[in-house]
């Protein structure tokens, strides 16, 4: 018969340590350096709720002689590791068996040190566990009176270890063992319940953190957004979670290093929360969120709507124009200006539209400007060109921004074929960079603008238990957001949700008054593997001729770009 378990309290929600699996591990090396030094044996024990569960040891050959000194200290020989397996077998058996859980070590930076180097060395990625140190915990938790030094030796008599430490692997991590139960029930007696407690434990914890551990007290375990705000209600920052009570507490304990939101912390008086369906919803919640308070704690996506956008203007001889305000036809979002100067010059070098800012009235003036002597401007400035004769260029221009016409990005690769073989390679570097900037542009243009062209989309994601997450999507934008659970009939929850999304009345411009940001949200969303479209106002269709068409090119010109990058370093 399955016992009851016992009733959380406050404290110990997040990771009880009862319930959290720590691998107590030891290393011996060939010396001090994780660089320049081997392993000679690995030794660790797994333990969970004050039982063992399992030992991994092996000694190592460390491909080299071991110092007679460390001989001498550890009492492994070099006859010893001659038929021990290389650390090439044994690392990846140990990050198996570590996989998971909490790693322990006395003086860790030691250890979990050469563990990192030799995962960097091999190609393997650290998996980034946490770390508890019992040399730093036990000078937090013992007096100096009670232990003088904190050598494993020390604390091991101190704890009445049941394993005396003779600098062998597995002995030491057995100790480490008895030494770890000791301050973990010392830290309990003090209210430490948690893992997250644990850490938070740890010195590097400034006190400010620990004495506002008491915002998350009301934090839900749900998906969603979080608001830190400030003594005059003002928010400091926005964030997102998966979980929110776990990731709320974080910003309490050790896990939380940066100094600018250690700062935060120590300002906020109160965290709020909005509970969300799912992470689409969250995200398109932070956004919103970020755009309407500005936290200043924040560092992105604060201005969504302050971006360059590249539109023809509404004259006789029409030219590219940067404008704050997309309207029909315009190219972008540009996040930097300079990138919308680049976007621009492409495409007048493409497709003949007249460079120069000056306004010209339909019969022209009297002076040519500089740019036509030079034969880079049909000079309809002077009358050498008639508004139909100019027309091709805005054509042009509009039919390469709607996907109808790629012919003038073939023009521009024509000219890069042409400067690279006239050997002039440093106008090819600078003309292959504006063709980047411009195809980039194009193709999440042309991407976004089709997904927000549709009045109504219903879209559903499996959620991994056997039920289904739902985004209704009107003109790019987020309308409605939930979920049916395993078992719940799907569709009458499409059409409770249909019913009641947000009405969105769509403005000009390619994004239909959409945020640039969210609409990329919600397409990556869509994009992923598994997304079924339940229902759609109209068909949703990419153009033909659109910048996808040059992707693989603009993948191999950053690959040269990054190579090229590398190589001058």
């Amino acid at each position: 018969m399955n016992q009851p378990r016992a009733q959380l309290a406050f404290d110990e929600l997040g990771t009880p340590l009862r319930e959290t699996t720590f691998v107590v591990f030891d290393l011996e090396t060939t010396g001090g350096s994780a660089d320049a030094d081997a392993i000679t044996e690995f030794g660790a024990v797994k333990v969970r709720g004050g039982e063992v569960i399992g030992e991994f040891a092996t000694l190592v050959d460390p491909g080299r002689g071991i110092p007679p000194e460390i001989v001498q200290l550890t009492g492994i020989t070099n006859a010893m590791v001659y038929t021990a397996p290389r650390l090439e077998q044994v690392l990846p058996a140990f990050l198996e068996f570590a996989a998971g859980s909490v790693l322990v070590a006395h003086n860790a930076g030691f250890d979990v040190g050469f563990v990192k180097a030799a995962c960097t060395r091999m190609g393997y990625p650290w998996p980034k566990p946490a770390v508890v140190c019992t040399v730093r915990l036990g000078r937090r938790v013992l007096t100096r009176e009670e232990a003088p030094s904190c050598r494993l030796s020390a604390l091991a008599e101190l704890f009445h270890a049941t394993t005396k430490p003779v600098h062998r692997a597995l002995a030491d991590a057995r100790a480490t063992v008895d030494v770890l139960h000791g301050l973990l029930e010392r830290v309990g007696s003090l209210g430490v319940q948690s893992l997250e407690e644990l850490l938070d434990y740890i010195p590097e914890v400034t006190a400010a953190q620990r004495r506002k551990r008491t915002l998350a007290e009301h934090v839900p375990h749900e998906p969603g957004v979080y608001l830190f705000r400030g003594p005059s209600e003002e928010v400091l920052y926005v964030g997102t979670a998966s979980d929110l009570r776990r990731r709320v507490r974080q910003y309490f304990t050790a896990s939380e290093t940066r100094r600018r939101l250690r700062e935060m912390v120590a300002l906020a008086v109160r965290v709020d929360t909005i509970s969300c369906a799912h992470a689409l919803e969250a995200q398109v919640r932070e956004l919103r969120l970020l755009s309407a308070h500005k936290p200043a704690y924040n560092r992105r996506s604060k201005n969504p709507r302050n971006a360059w956008w590249l539109a023809l203007t509404d004259e006789p001889f029409p030219r590219l124009s940067l404008v704050r305000k997309p309207r029909a036809g315009a190219l972008g979002p540009f996040r930097v200006r300079g990138q919308a100067e680049e976007a621009m010059a492409a495409l007048q070098e493409a497709t003949g539209i007249r460079p120069c800012t000056i306004r010209i009235s339909p019969t022209g003036g009297s002076t040519p400007c500089a740019l036509a002597e030079l034969g880079r401007c049909g000079a309809p400035c002077v009358g050498r060109q008639s508004p139909a004769e100019y027309a091709p260029a805005v054509v042009s221009v509009e039919s390469l921004v709607a996907g109808r016409d790629l012919s003038p990005v073939d023009r521009l690769h024509q000219r890069l074929a042409e400067l690279a073989a006239e050997q002039r390679y440093e106008q090819a570097g600078a003309f292959r960079d504006r063709m980047r900037v411009l195809l980039r542009a194009l193709g999440r243009c042309q991407r976004l603008s089709t997904l927000a062209e549709i009045a109504e989309l219903v879209a559903a994601r499996p959620d991994g238990s056997g039920g289904w997450e739902f985004a209704v999507v009107r003109y790019g934008r987020l309308a409605s957001a939930g979920v049916a659970g395993r078992g719940v009939p799907p569709m009458p929850v499409v059409a409770a949700l249909v019913a009641s999304a947000e009405t969105v009345l769509p403005d000009e411009g390619p994004l239909r008054g959409a945020a640039a940001e969210e609409v990329g949200v919600v397409l990556r969303w869509l994009d992923k593997p598994g997304t079924r479209m339940v229902q759609c106002s109209h068909p949703w269709a990419e153009p033909a001729q659109s910048a996808a068409k040059w992707w693989p090119w603009l993948d191999r010109a950053d690959k040269a770009l990054t190579d090229y990058q590398d190589s001058s370093r």
